[in-house]
């Protein structure tokens, strides 16, 4: 399909780069800064389609609506005490070892849920097709709980957002190596939400859940569609299962906007997972995503960011194709890092940065429509999902 040009509004201020749990977190804002300079370097945030825009304050009204006051509360009173107590903490998941409290914790977190609230926004406007929030992406954060460095839910913003202005089928996929277990939580019984997530099975990784049956709510069924992964999944294979399943149902589901979260910590460089894919397949995601939006959706498309540890080897390339893919602008993955953007890295990391936007990888893959191995155990996977999910919009698990 020819890439498609539409003007996109993207979230990024270095406000942003406030979200930060500490020096030895491994969710490390550098990760944004970094992102950010590249994409600068490679003229991405003067490009003429692409809108950058910062947030104001968080809309309280918006994120009351999503998330229970008492968990607000104590997320506004880790701001200004360092004493959590333990049952506080067990509750509501903050000042504990993966969501540790830090100054200014409400204004930071909830900046991340205005920016994808805004993005939301600007697609419901009118004057916008695609947007992105990088920076956004926190599936874990729950109803009434932070959870895996996920405080507020920015996806639920904008999936409610739709939801409030009239949408009657928004399609949510997840690329992150973790369960989206947050964002599937708050929709698991509402049909008008297919939520789709891609990620290592729960058995080796947390959050622990997300398996094949696993299909949504009594009232929703078949509207949670997951692919729990083999460990050590590699390009061939996180890309079959994608074709295998996700087309499929999405064209089905025939969604009216698609709400994406682009997590790189699948990538074999990652310390935290134990995939073992590419940027160069998640180059490749990110353009099937695209497509899809084209083909299904009229084009229209909120990307977020989401999880990715490997902060100098990763995280810059994954989201500057992210930001470059939403607005026509792809880049060539033979494309040279630019020496002014490894320096930067070099002078403040000491770590050397990559030399090419790619890994050397190409992207290729076996279809699906090739054919089933019941030898294989990503076949088998799949083929879980698909016999969970597919029966239900009228698909023969085996053939379509």
């Amino acid at each position: 399909m020819a890439k498609r040009e539409t003007e996109v509004f993207v979230i990024w201020d270095e406000s942003f780069t406030q979200y930060n749990f500490g020096p030895t977190h491994p969710m490390n804002p550098l990760r944004l800064d970094l992102t950010a300079k590249l994409a600068t370097e490679f003229g991405l945030f003067d490009h003429p389609r692409i809108h950058i825009s910062g947030v104001g304050g968080v809309d309280e009204d918006a994120l009351a609506a999503l998330h229970t006051q008492d968990f607000i509360d104590a997320v506004k009173r880790a701001e200004t005490t360092t004493d959590i107590a333990p049952d506080v903490a067990q509750t509501f998941g903050v000042g504990t070892d993966d969501v540790p409290r830090f100054d200014r914790i409400h204004e930071a977190s909830g900046r991340i849920f205005q920016g994808s609230l805004e993005a939301a926004r600007a697609i419901t406007s009118g004057r916008y097709d695609r947007a992105v929030n990088f920076c956004g992406g926190m599936h874990h954060a729950m109803p009434g709980r932070a959870a895996g460095f996920c405080i507020y839910n920015d996806l639920a913003a904008a999936i409610q957002h739709f939801l409030d202005h009239g949408y009657e089928r928004v399609c949510y996929i997840d690329l992150d190596a973790h369960h989206g277990d947050g964002t599937e939580r708050f929709y698991w019984d509402d049909p008008r939400v297919m939520t789709i997530s891609v990620h290592e099975n729960g058995r080796f990784l947390f959050p622990g859940t997300g398996f094949a049956n696993d299909i949504g709510g009594l009232d929703a069924a078949a509207s949670a569609v997951n692919i729990a992964l083999p460990p050590r999944t590699d390009d061939h294979d996180w890309l079959r299962a994608l074709d295998a399943v996700v087309p499929a149902v999405i064209r089905e589901f025939d969604p009216q906007v698609i709400v994406s979260q682009h997590g790189c910590d699948g990538h074999s460089a990652d310390p935290l997972t134990h995939l073992r894919l590419s940027v160069d397949a998640m180059r490749v995601a990110t353009q099937w995503v695209r497509d899809l939006a084209d083909d299904y959706a009229n084009g229209k498309w909120l990307a977020t960011g989401g999880g990715g540890y490997a902060l100098v080897e990763v995280v810059p390339r994954a989201w500057t194709n992210l930001v470059a893919i939403a607005a026509g602008a792809d880049i060539d993955p033979a494309t040279a890092l630019p020496e002014r953007w490894r320096t930067y890295v070099e002078d403040v990391t000491r770590i050397t940065a990559p030399h090419m936007m790619t890994d050397g990888h190409d992207g290729t893959f076996d279809p699906w429509a090739n054919g089933y191995d019941p030898e294989s155990d990503l076949d088998r996977t799949v083929m879980s999902t698909r016999k969970n999910i597919f029966p239900f919009y009228g698909l023969d698990a085996h053939f379509d």
